[in-house]
């Protein structure tokens, strides 16, 4: 299953209850605004790293680099372009939207 989350965990809690429920082999996308989840020294940083543990974690690079957050990312996140975040989409079953 892919969950994609484009809402900045620091405005909202998309990207918590995402975590709560995504399970280990799932993949997650960050979009949007989603991307500063994806950024080190940040209150959400290690439970982003903890769920890289067991989750497939990509950020969209646009995005990221429309918030100049390349520099900053936290090890072991991909990047994906938009041909990327198609194949996220057709490679599976399942695609979760977290608003």
């Amino acid at each position: 299953m892919l969950h994609i989350v484009n809402r900045s965990p620091f405005e909202r809690s998309s990207l918590e209850s995402c975590l709560r429920m995504a399970q280990p082999g799932a993949a997650l996308l960050l979009i949007e605004d989603g991307v500063y989840a994806a950024t080190r020294g940040t209150a959400i940083a290690e439970r982003v790293a903890q769920a890289g543990k067991s989750l497939k974690v990509y950020a969209l690079g646009p995005d990221v680099d429309a918030r100049a957050l390349r520099a900053r990312l936290i090890e072991g996140i991909e990047i994906v372009d938009y041909a990327g975040f198609v194949d996220l989409v057709v490679g599976n079953d399942n695609v979760q939207s977290w608003l």
